[in-house]
């Protein structure tokens, strides 16, 4: 069977570092990593990408160190097909910004740059990415640094890469998988809806339904960190896409008609959540390889320290071994690496329609549900008793909304065997 063809759309980010290394940990058959395209979120997006080349140059040392060891280089399906890395959004599209550094440090490894800068790569490689107006902006690999072999930079903004991945593989081969702020996205889908649609799928990590939010009482970050472009996206799974656009936004409304609706899963926290790595189980896989001296662990280490120890000092109960971090955005790479599982279920209610809250104080990021019980209507047009056509099959949203997972209780196990073994 061929690889499966994904886009990470990521912010990383210390959950979204160990989902692109569970990614590209996959053997050659498995996945092709064809795009990592990077978004503001848990930190400024240069930060992003500084963390992504960082990631890149100790994935070098460690296969470096694996090969005068006698041990297999893993990471196969990082050496079959070097992803091309592009940088993107900087803002959200309407709303003000918010960062997740709280959480993930001002630098989105828990100060690694500074704690440890012997683990960092000198910064020669910033002029790869600086923005081309020329149409085929993917800059040649230099040849002086070999961790730089790993990844292809581009000169074009991420929008324009998602695109061009799209367009250049047949309809339904590339799932998107998108664990940060959706921006990119919806900048993307407002250029060119229908070569947005040519996606297989579209997978994100955001949102909470029958969950209290992490950043606000009502709202998930990636939801919260920009709201316009969630409700965007989100609006391309409807049957009638103008019945559910956030008012008002800058962006370019769609077609009134569109050849297909997106196909959508959306894994949000009630889901995420069930997935998690106890400081406990970290720290016995990681002690033998810290002693046998591999660069990946000390560098996966040294950011999640700080990690557990920002989870102690924020939430109740994650005190010593106990400590346990939720793996939301890789659940959803494992899911793009695992699909066909029968234990991925929908929840019984998918479709649903779920729509994010552009505008509220309290509210803005909120996933809203219709739980009244009324009987549909057949129109497409608004009544006195159905503000929003929620009641209507020929509008709303129309999202997948993952509930099961085959999974929950192995998740933590299977994501360190992959990224050190």
């Amino acid at each position: 069977m061929a690889p499966r063809k994904i886009i990470i759309d990521t912010d990383p980010g210390i959950d979204d570092i160990l989902a692109l290394l569970l990614a590209l940990s996959a053997k050659p058959e498995e996945v092709e990593v064809l795009l990592v395209s990077l978004t503001f979120g848990n930190i400024e997006v240069r930060s992003c990408l500084k963390n992504v080349v960082s990631m890149f140059h100790i994935l070098e040392r460690e296969m470096k160190w694996r090969r005068e060891k006698g041990l297999p280089e893993g990471y196969g399906a990082l050496r079959a097909c070097p992803p091309v890395v592009a940088v993107g959004a900087e803002d959200p599209l309407e709303d003000q910004k918010m960062l997740a550094d709280y959480f993930h440090g001002t630098d989105g490894l828990g100060g690694i740059h500074t704690s440890h800068p012997h683990l960092s790569p000198q910064e020669t490689w910033e002029h790869l990415f600086e923005p081309s107006n020329d149409s085929n902006a993917i800059e040649p690999v230099p040849t002086g640094d070999s961790a730089n072999r790993l990844f292809v930079p581009s000169k074009r903004p991420a929008h324009e890469e998602i695109l061009r991945v799209l367009s250049e593989n047949d309809p339904d081969t590339v799932t998107i998988v998108a664990v940060g702020p959706l921006t990119n996205l919806a900048i993307a889908s407002a250029n060119d809806p229908e070569t947005f649609l040519r996606a297989k799928e579209v997978v994100i990590m955001g949102g909470a339904v029958n969950q209290p939010g992490n950043v606000t009482p009502a709202a998930e970050f990636n939801a919260y960190a920009d709201a316009v472009a969630a409700a965007r996206v989100y609006a391309l799974t409807s049957p009638s896409p103008r019945s559910t656009m956030p008012p008002g936004t800058s962006l370019p409304i769609y077609p009134a008609t569109l050849s297909k609706q997106l196909t959508l899963r959306t894994f949000p926290l009630d889901i995420t959540l069930r997935h998690g790595m106890t400081r406990g189980q970290f720290r016995k896989a990681i002690t033998p390889l810290l002693e046998s001296g591999s660069p990946l662990a000390e560098w996966v280490s040294a950011f999640m320290a700080h990690t557990f120890q920002t989870l102690e000092r924020l939430h109740p109960g994650h005190e010593g071994d106990k400590a346990d971090l939720s793996l939301h955005d890789p659940v959803c790479v494992w899911y793009a690496l695992t699909a066909d599982d029968e234990g991925w279920k929908p929840s019984a209610t998918s479709p649903e329609d779920i729509r994010i809250e552009t505008t509220g104080q309290w509210t803005r990021g909120l996933c809203v549900v219709d739980r009244r019980n009324r009987h549909r209507i057949d129109g497409e047009e608004e009544s006195s008793n159905d503000h929003g056509l929620w009641l209507s099959a020929r509008a709303g949203n129309h999202v997948l909304r993952m509930d099961h997972s085959p999974v929950e209780n192995t998740f933590g196990g299977i994501l360190l065997e992959r990224i050190f073994n």
